[in-house]
């Protein structure tokens, strides 16, 4: 069976977010990136069903080379070897299209992305992926089992769960339920000296143009201080509520 699992890198959520002046760019000094936690929870995945059913697991991503770092992190995971498209990615669908020509080369039985990225939280990728390469998709997945060619596949619904099955190729969006947190790989010191011989592959991009351009970024309101009232000072509470908050 062969897999390929997208990753993105995305900064540390305990990171402090600025942007350049203009607000047209993220400043990325003093930032640390990750593997996107959605994404890490489809590797370990796919790295069970390798155990399972054999086979080899790549993952991809779309980036500079700055993200290098982060994909041998994945290879220390226990991906057998990397593919990095070299450029800088503007939004979902266009890595989407820059991911599907590498796949359709290469004929992958199953590819995982995250259900999203937790820094522009699109949820684009998996669907424009499964469109693009005209297989089934579906996200965000909870649950997924293979029984030679056929995959059948749980996820959320509005009061609920969902079962379905498909034909191999499928696309999935891994979310946390896929695996828990509990059984996600921490690299040891082999694991790392390893991913250093591991092949990373670096591709250019196909010329996609971006469906979209960024104006401008802001950060949200700063939080107002917190008011402190006597308990017993009820009158000026409801004051505050009626006439600053504006809830009652």
């Amino acid at each position: 069976m062969k897999i390929l699992v997208c990753i993105s890198s995305v900064p540390d959520t305990t990171t402090k977010i600025n942007f350049s002046a203009d607000g047209k760019d993220f400043n990325k000094q003093g930032v640390q990136f990750i593997i996107n936690p959605y994404d890490e929870f489809g590797l370990t995945k796919a790295l069970k069903l390798k155990e399972k059913h054999g086979g080899t697991v790549t993952v991809i991503n779309v980036g500079l080379a700055e993200n290098e770092p982060v994909i041998r992190k994945a290879l220390a995971i226990g991906a057998d070897d990397a593919i990095r498209i070299d450029g800088n990615p503007i939004d979902g669908i266009s890595v989407a299209k820059e991911i599907a020509e590498v796949a359709k080369a290469e004929s992958y039985d199953l590819i995982i992305t995250g259900r999203e990225s937790i820094d522009y939280n699109g949820g684009i990728v998996p669907h424009a992926l499964g469109a693009l390469l005209n297989i089934p998709s579906i996200s965000p997945c909870i649950d997924i089992e293979i029984e030679n060619s056929t995959v059948t596949l749980e996820t959320f619904i509005d009061g609920g769960k969902e079962k379905s099955s498909a034909t191999l190729p499928v696309v999935i969006g891994s979310q946390k339920g896929l695996v828990e947190e509990n059984e996600l790989i921490i690299p040891n010191m082999r694991g790392i000296m390893m991913s250093r011989s591991k092949p990373l592959k670096v591709v250019q991009m196909s010329g996609q143009s971006p469906s979209q351009t960024i104006a401008s970024h802001e950060l949200p309101p700063a939080k107002q201080a917190c008011k402190m009232i006597d308990a017993s000072n009820v009158d000026e509470l409801v004051n505050l509520l009626q006439n600053e908050a504006k809830v009652l």
